[in-house]
């Protein structure tokens, strides 16, 4: 049987914190479980002054939020040229995003509307925020 140790280490692989002392990768793994970003305090602050000088939704200025519930509830309040909601799904992860979070990609669509096809990138380890603007091309809508 594989110690907890082992596993540890081996989660970090996945996570890209091989580098990391085995705490220090318990530590990491716990925070991303806990939706806690890698970057806090002056130094968050200062990178997302620096990434609104990008799109919202680009790898440079993903949205932020917390968990998958997050990035699902994000998605499903945005709005298409028609109104309506897009549809999406996710591509899959791109690494470490400026925030040094894995972020996420997503590909949506607006049938028969505007956006036709966007990608959306997502930081999802930001307990407790929820992002309220639109990504470019969008509106921000009610879900129903």
């Amino acid at each position: 049987m594989k110690s907890i140790g082992h596993l540890v280490a081996i989660a970090a692989l996945g996570f890209g914190i091989a580098s990391a002392p085995a705490a220090s990768a318990r530590d990491r793994i716990a925070d991303m479980l806990a939706a806690k970003s890698a970057m806090q305090g002056k130094k968050l602050k200062k990178t997302i002054e620096k990434a609104e000088a990008y799109p919202l939704g680009s790898k440079e200025n993903p949205v932020r939020v917390e968990m998958p519930q997050g990035q699902m509830a994000y998605l499903a309040s945005l709005r298409c040229t028609d109104g309506k909601p897009p549809q999406f799904k996710r591509i899959g992860n791109y690494g470490l995003g400026v925030y040094d979070n894995i972020i996420d990609g997503y590909d949506v669509r607006c049938e028969g509307s505007e956006p036709a096809s966007s990608t959306i990138f997502m930081d999802m380890y930001h307990a407790g925020h929820v992002e309220t603007r639109p990504v470019p091309g969008f509106t921000i809508g009610n879900e129903g």
